[in-house]
C-alpha cells in the first residue's frame, strides 16, 4: 500500500526541480552532483535528527535509496 506524503506533490516536485536546477547551473558532473547531495543528506542528519536516531534512519534511508535505483544494465549506459 503506498504511503501518504504530508508534503503535496506539487511542492515535492518543485523541490525536486529547484535542486536539479541548481546543479545544471553550476554544470555540476556525476561525481559532484553526488558529493554535494551526500553533503546535503549529511548535513539533515547531523542537524534535524536527533542524534540517537540518526544511525536507523541513515541505514532506512539507504535502503530506500538502493531499491529506487534502476538495476537494469541495459537501461543506461555509461
Amino acid at each position: 500500500m503506498p504511503q501518504k506524503s504530508k508534503y503535496s506533490d506539487a511542492q515535492f516536485d518543485q523541490l525536486t526541480q529547484d535542486l536539479i536546477a541548481v546543479l545544471e547551473k553550476h554544470q555540476a558532473g556525476r561525481d559532484l552532483s553526488l558529493m554535494a547531495l551526500g553533503n546535503l543528506v549529511t548535513n539533515v542528519f547531523n542537524h534535524q535528527v536527533a542524534p540517537q536516531n540518526r544511525q536507523a534512519m541513515a541505514e532506512q534511508f539507504s535502503q530506500i535509496l538502493l531499491k529506487s535505483i534502476d538495476t537494469n544494465q541495459a537501461a543506461h549506459k555509461e
